[in-house]
């Protein structure tokens, strides 16, 4: 079973074998995790970005998946870019979020990753509420049956931590 554990923290500092990017559909950066990867990992984390999408996705990743790439400067080996669904309180979109830490789950598994950091994927700037968030999270890395040592919640505020650590002690 994978061990689940949280950090408050900078992701981007995380010793780890895969470091999740909320990332937008484009790849290509933005803001919040998304450009702090992009900064720090540095220009070969784009380049490969690039080169997913003029392979592969060419209109860009769709909400739910994820992929990975090099981590440049980061001290991991891997990144896996997922994209979260943007919260709406007129449509459940629990299952787009659940699938983001399946498939980067999965793609830790194919890569043989033990060790992966994630942030609270669409709880910034895509609005979803940091508690409701934290339960699918948690919940789904719990039941995913990964072969994954460690999936550490890097969490960058305090607030969010200590809803991350509510709802995991919960679930204890």
């Amino acid at each position: 079973m994978t061990e689940i554990t949280l950090v408050q923290g900078d992701i981007t500092d995380e010793h780890v074998d895969a470091v999740v990017n909320a990332a937008n559909s484009s790849l290509l950066g933005g803001g919040g995790v998304d450009g702090a990867i992009h900064r720090k990992g540095g220009k070969a984390i784009l380049d490969a970005c690039r080169d997913l999408r003029a392979a592969t996705y060419g209109r860009g990743l769709p909400t739910g998946r994820a992929v990975a790439t090099t981590a440049g400067n980061l001290p991991a080996r891997w990144v896996i870019h997922t994209v979260g669904p943007v919260w709406s309180k007129d449509e459940d979109r629990s299952a787009l979020l659940a699938s983001c830490y399946r498939e980067s789950l999965r793609v830790a598994d194919e890569l043989g990753a033990r060790t992966v950091a994630f942030p609270a994927v669409s709880a910034g700037i895509y609005g979803w509420p940091v508690d409701d968030a934290a339960r699918i999270a948690l919940g789904t890395v719990r039941a995913a049956g990964a072969a994954v040592e460690e999936a550490r919640f890097v969490l960058f505020g305090g607030e969010a931590f200590a809803v991350f650590e509510t709802v995991l002690a919960g679930l204890r």
